[in-house]
């Protein structure tokens, strides 16, 4: 299945949930992995931080490369670093499906973007909370996945900013049809209904997952919270 196809699947799904490997236990990833995969789960999210663009440090290529060894999920890479360019054929190579890169990492997104689509890999674009969401929009078109921070990106555990969700709304508009909203921070069974209704259907979940004894019994609650308000919403 080739990127285009696994996004357009996912987004018909209308709700899916991307665990975050920043919350899990790092001294244990393969049974973390293993955990998520008895859960269902079909795309884990990872964060890399360069320090630079945000003020954190995490993970490179070759944590991205024994993760693909140890399992097929999808791998949604976020590339919290600046100059994203010189690394995404590492990252592609290691076996990230999508790449994703902020909008305030680079001056013109669109090479880019394309670049990551001829490697093979779904095409990101990611908006920082706090950036105005009018500076993505008109690049919204090359991306098959768009996400909006609900948090200011470097750090998991924050609070999630509900205006957020002003940009998610601005974002599904101007997105195609078939495009993947991703939405990331403070996500929980508080704060998922809101996101779906405004349009998200992709949802990164860190603590939101990990802190749960029960991963499988976690995520079912995330995904029925959010399936409730969509059909709230729609009165169906």
């Amino acid at each position: 299945m080739n990127s285009e196809e696994w996004v357009s699947a996912l987004s018909r799904e209308r709700v899916t949930i991307a665990p975050s490997l920043l919350a899990s236990d790092f001294a244990n990833l393969e049974n973390e992995i293993r955990r998520l995969e008895r859960a269902d789960v079909k795309v884990l999210h990872i964060d890399v931080m360069d320090g630079l663009l945000v003020p954190n440090i995490t993970i490179g290529p070759p944590v991205v490369a024994a993760l693909r060894k140890k399992t097929s999920l999808k791998l949604d890479v976020h590339l919290m670093i600046v100059k994203p360019e010189r690394y995404l054929e590492a990252f592609r190579r290691a076996g990230a499906d999508s790449l994703s890169i902020h909008i305030e990492a680079v001056e013109e997104p669109t090479p880019v973007l394309r670049h990551i689509r001829e490697l093979g890999a779904a095409p990101g674009l990611v908006l920082n909370y706090g950036t105005p969401v009018e500076k993505i929009l008109p690049y919204a078109q090359e991306a098959d996945i768009l996400l909006t921070m609900s948090v200011p990106a470097g750090f998991g555990g924050q609070k999630f900013h509900a205006d957020a969700l002003d940009s998610v709304r601005a974002l599904r508009r101007a997105a195609r049809e078939d495009a993947l909203i991703e939405i990331d921070g403070g996500i929980d069974v508080e704060t998922i209904g809101a996101a779906a209704v405004a349009g998200v259907n992709l949802f990164v979940a860190g603590t939101g997952v990990f802190r749960a004894d029960d991963y499988r019994a976690q995520i079912d609650a995330l995904a029925s919270t959010a399936y409730q308000a969509l059909s709230g919403a729609t009165g169906n």
